[in-house]
């Protein structure tokens, strides 16, 4: 999901059309960000991890693993999705937020002109007449909330941090009798979250918190599910 993106234009854009979605541009993500309001979904299915959205910062990101090492995605199988929740950004896809550094309370729509998703051809008209289609504006509705969501998550994200309630950890599997090491993601420290304060504690509840990291530990459950899928190519 790489390619350049461009400012939505009814003009420019007014042949374009949605083609049915597949996934064969994400075949080689083993990694995918997920907004805190998607982690109670997405760990039904796979491990919800947290690793540094920036290196050099404190600034986290939430993301499903759904594979145990580099350019594997365990959830796409023929260019079709087989997990049981698919992630709001492949949902938004090829549409996106554009963000202008110096209007910081604006936001723009863009679109993925090159995205296979989109034809001249087949598929769901974006514009009728110089006017956005009702598809249209549905997804634009549904991109702007999940950006919502995901900016809501960067702040909550960045309060589990400051209480150092995520910590650095390996991940040690064993696949097909040889031991693999995952290294760079975070997890919640269930011992400084058993040790929180009353008031602290209450706090992570009224912040809606709670639910996210229960179902992100509960998530790392599911590790061992991706072992058996890797096991089984």
């Amino acid at each position: 999901m790489t390619q350049a993106i461009s400012l939505l234009d009814p003009t420019k854009h007014a042949d374009l059309k949605f083609k049915k979605p597949t996934f064969a541009h994400v075949a080689n993500e083993h990694l995918m960000p997920v907004s805190l309001h998607e982690v109670m979904y997405a760990a039904t299915d796979v491990p919800v991890v947290f690793v540094k959205a920036n290196a050099e910062s404190n600034d986290f990101q939430a993301v499903m693993m759904l594979g145990l090492k580099p350019q594997q995605n365990l959830r796409v199988k023929d260019d079709e999705w087989t997990g049981t929740y698919i992630p709001n950004v492949l949902r938004d896809y090829p549409l996106a937020v554009v963000l202008d550094p110096e209007q910081t309370d604006r936001v723009w729509f863009g679109i993925r002109e090159e995205s296979e998703l989109l034809s001249k051809e087949e598929g769901v008209a974006l514009f009728e007449n110089g006017e956005e289609t009702a598809a249209l504006k549905e997804r634009r509705e549904q991109v702007l909330r999940h950006f919502e969501q995901d900016q809501q998550s960067r702040a909550v994200l960045k309060f589990l941090a400051e209480k150092e309630l995520l910590i650095q950890q390996t991940l040690t599997v064993e696949v097909k009798g040889e031991k693999r090491n995952i290294n760079g993601i975070y997890l919640i420290d269930e011992r400084k979250l058993a040790g929180l304060s009353d008031e602290d504690f209450l706090d992570l509840r009224k912040k809606g918190l709670l639910g996210p990291i229960y179902s992100h530990l509960t998530s790392l459950n599911q590790i061992p599910r991706l072992v058996l899928a890797e096991n089984a190519l």
